[in-house]
């Protein structure tokens, strides 16, 4: 059957950064993984986020990490040099929870913090 990692998490960016994030992920489509991706029906105020969701095979992780980091890649689209950030929690029933931080234009990987343990049960 195969081992399955469970991904979650969210990003947030501007609107210039949206249309980006939209482009890294038709660039990714699989037909299959990709439809873990999703954006609110309607958008408000000004923050953009988009979301993920799903079980992949512990084959596809490199697959959605190479999103991460490209999306992550995104420059600033103004002055204020906000950049996309997120936060992704990756667990599996074989390999320690890890944690993906989407911050400075690049993907960190962290063991997860005890408090979410609940999330691996």
């Amino acid at each position: 059957m195969g081992v399955f990692v469970s991904i979650r998490g969210w990003l947030e960016c501007d609107e210039q950064q949206l249309a980006a994030v939209r482009e890294v992920i038709a660039d990714h489509s699989d037909g299959h993984y990709s439809g873990g991706w999703g954006f609110p029906d309607r958008h408000f105020n000004w923050t953009y986020y988009v979301f993920y969701g799903g079980d992949v095979r512990e084959s596809a992780v490199d697959w959605f990490l190479e999103q991460l980091r490209s999306m992550a890649a995104i420059p600033a689209s103004h002055e204020d040099g906000d950049r996309v950030i997120g936060f992704f929690v990756a667990s599996s029933e074989v390999a320690p929870q890890v944690e993906w931080q989407v911050r400075g234009g690049s993907v960190t990987t962290r063991p997860t913090d005890h408090r979410l343990d609940y999330l691996a049960e």
